[in-house]
């Protein structure tokens, strides 16, 4: 395991690469601000599933629960830059429903890690779909790198969309239909 001083070391090290002095007033304490900040970035490692869905009977309720627009903040495996967006998660339940937050954490605790898109979007409706056993689940995600807009092809305004679809909005057209009508997509 790596000790916090050998990171601090490391970290003081790229700032020398990049041609900074780590040495410089203002930098003195960027490493410490770093490390701590890792703890915000990449927290969704420290975070146990299991502890996120509590699950209550659907009394019935068989229709789209959605809970769109939720902001995310990931980080790109690729080049270490964030990537920004929103996620849109849906299901229909079975038997069981979660309360709407859930949705959320569920999203933040995937995206609190490093990632790519795609595996963020499959992992997030894998597992709604895993511990709840609906009908129905959706992840859809649509964010922007800043590894594209910072450096790179530096497009400005790419948006990049994936989703991934199980269940009925898989396999039924109406229900997929109905489901990007909500979203508004």
């Amino acid at each position: 395991m790596v000790k916090d001083e050998d990171t601090l070391n490391a970290l003081r090290l790229i700032l020398k690469s990049v041609g900074e002095d780590a040495n410089r007033e203002g930098l003195l304490e960027t490493p410490q601000r770093i490390l701590k900040s890792w703890d915000t970035l990449y927290g969704g490692y420290k975070v146990d599933p299991d502890s996120i869905l509590k699950t209550f009977e659907s009394d019935g309720y068989n229709e789209i629960i959605l809970l769109k627009d939720i902001e995310l903040y990931s980080t790109c495996e690729h080049h270490m830059l964030p990537f920004i967006g929103k996620a849109h998660v849906a299901y229909i339940p079975n038997k069981r429903i979660v309360g709407i937050s859930k949705l959320a954490r569920v999203v933040e605790m995937f995206s609190r890690r490093m990632q790519i898109q795609e595996r963020l979007t499959e992992q997030v409706a894998s597992f709604i779909q895993e511990k709840l056993e609906p009908k129905a689940v959706a992840c859809i995600i649509e964010a922007q790198h800043l590894c594209m807009l910072m450096r790179g092809v530096n497009k400005q305004n790419s948006v990049m969309t994936t989703s991934s679809l199980k269940g009925e909005f898989l396999l039924n057209q109406k229900a997929r239909e109905e489901l990007m009508n909500l979203i508004k997509i």
